[in-house]
């Protein structure tokens, strides 16, 4: 499976496909679509919350990870 990234505004009922993603596409095929949509400031709030309280149980030799989020 080959994964095509590309940033869509939404508008209604429709997504378009940027013209170069489409050439990348073959004629005939099926695709999974996973729509990561950004969400407003209180749910990235939460989300960064719940995150910080994840790595407050981290045992000490897991710290180096702690600097990729």
């Amino acid at each position: 499976m080959q994964a095509i990234e590309f940033s869509a505004e939404l508008n209604g009922n429709t997504l378009t496909i940027p013209s170069n993603v489409l050439s990348q596409l073959p004629a005939l095929s099926t695709a999974r679509v996973i729509l990561l949509v950004d969400g407003d400031l209180e749910d990235q709030t939460w989300r960064d919350a719940s995150y910080r309280q994840f790595l407050k149980d981290d045992a000490p030799e897991d710290a180096a990870y702690d600097l990729l989020g």
